[in-house]
């Protein structure tokens, strides 16, 4: 009885200690029990098998395994839970698969969880009819599947494109009068949006909301991704502003998200709203949250505050990237301070930033405002160009129906490798017939597609 009761306390604080992340100060206490006669069990050695699967990998919390052998006891179910999740967590499916293997050959029956880890395996390797193979085998096996069986499986047959059959289980389950978790309402929800499937989706949230539960964050944030990524920017709206009102707290990506789509379409108090309400949450920014609040400064044309924010980034160690510059020389561009868009953009290049995107703002926004010759000059003096500064050049020089610079630009993009977009081809050729050039709208094309042959 008094053993017992020594490695029941053993247990608790190796168990403490684990919880605590100290493993070193776990394995002493072993080695202490063991001096004073006091020895492990299973369960201390479960206890450390889950401990090096989370804390530091699946070897070393095998050795552990090897340990309880060598100390005569048999590893059980629980340990092999452990194995099993530790190396799905890890990544290590096909681990997974081969520790499931050796718990049959060493005659231990699996349990609904280890079914369970082993269904999620297979669909994160791609295969949905093995997984529903193990599904069919806990029924088979005269286990009851859980909430968490049916979960995963409705979660990997909509991450794996099989949505029609998620929606029959979730039919199937509500029929035979399953009681279903909020969770699963979610997972199915975020797999109908990601497939865009947006009418079937608010069926499931309308459903979700007769079933008793209240949609929560993860609910409303799965229907505003979905939103904003297919387009239905009304709606995504719609749904940030019942967030909103129920309270329900935002990530910086929905916050930069609703922010961005409010800018673009010019509802600039919205934007602004929207991010005061972002810095007021507390919610830690990031490079992507701290480019959305410059690039709205950009668009009202706050400069002075768009420059102090760079400032602010870099005194926080924020490290710029090359959007960031863009955002500011597209905004001097805009204010019509060119001198100071081009003493940025040297300043971009002078701290290694490939400012490729930059000069290509630049060079649009020069010949908008009509100042082609200081365009064509920056155009000649850029060392690296792509599909988007030619086509940029092409579109320009077309409306300005300067069609034979057009075609020779576009000569030249054609012969240094570059796709080029059908449209420009086509305004050079139509230009070129208009002012009743058709032999040289014929040679044009010849060239075009003699260049492209000697390319393949």
């Amino acid at each position: 009885m008094r053993s017992k009761l020594c490695t029941r306390l053993l247990n608790i604080c190796i168990h403490s200690f684990c919880k605590l992340k100290r493993l070193d100060k776990a394995e002493s206490i072993i080695i202490d029990g063991i001096r004073l006669g006091v020895l492990p069990d299973v369960t201390t050695y479960n206890t450390l098998v889950d401990a090096y699967c989370r804390i530091v990998d699946i070897d070393a919390a095998y050795k552990v395994v090897v340990r309880m052998q060598v100390a005569g006891m048999m590893p059980n179910i629980i340990t092999y839970n452990s194995l099993l999740a530790g190396a799905s967590r890890r990544c290590q499916l096909s681990r997974s698969l081969d520790l499931f293997d050796e718990m049959l050959r060493l005659g231990i029956a699996p349990d609904v969880w280890s079914y369970n880890t082993l269904m999620h395996c297979f669909f994160r390797l791609g295969k949905p009819d093995e997984a529903y193979r193990v599904f069919r085998d806990i029924i088979l096996s005269d286990l009851r599947p859980d909430e968490t069986s049916f979960n995963t499986l409705i979660n990997g047959l909509c991450k794996n494109g099989y949505t029609d059959n998620a929606l029959m289980l979730y039919r199937n389950l509500k029929r035979h009068g399953w009681k279903l978790e909020l969770v699963t309402y979610n997972i199915l929800i975020d797999g109908l949006c990601k497939a865009g499937r947006m009418r079937a989706a608010r069926w499931i949230l309308h459903e979700l909301g007769q079933s008793g539960y209240e949609p929560d964050a993860f609910t409303y944030t799965s229907m505003l991704k979905f939103c904003f990524s297919f387009g239905e920017i009304e709606e995504g709206f719609e749904v940030f502003k019942k967030m909103k009102s129920e309270g329900y707290m935002f990530d910086a990506f929905a916050y930069c998200t609703v922010a961005g789509a409010f800018a673009k379409r010019g509802r600039l108090k919205e934007a602004n709203e929207c991010m005061e309400a972002m810095l007021n949450s507390g919610v830690a920014l990031d490079i992507v949250c701290y480019n959305t609040i410059m690039n709205l400064y950009c668009k009202e044309g706050r400069l002075e505050a768009a420059f102090e924010l760079l400032d602010l980034m870099e005194k926080e160690g924020i490290d710029c990237d090359t959007y960031t510059h863009t955002i500011l020389i597209d905004g001097l561009c805009n204010a019509g301070d060119f001198e100071g868009a081009r003493r940025h953009l040297e300043y971009v290049g002078s701290i290694g930033f490939s400012s490729l995107a930059a000069f290509n703002s630049l060079l649009d926004r020069i010949y908008k405002i009509g100042k082609s010759h200081t365009a064509m000059k920056l155009f000649k003096s850029m060392r690296i160009k792509d599909e988007f500064t030619y086509s940029s050049m092409v579109h320009n020089l077309c409306k300005e129906r300067k069609f034979r610079s057009a075609s020779r630009i576009l000569m030249s993009c054609v012969k240094n490798g570059m796709n080029i977009l059908k449209s420009a081809e086509r305004a050079v050729i139509r230009g070129l017939r208009d002012t009743g050039s058709r032999k040289g709208a014929r040679t044009f094309q010849s060239n075009i597609k003699f260049a492209k042959f000697l390319r393949r």
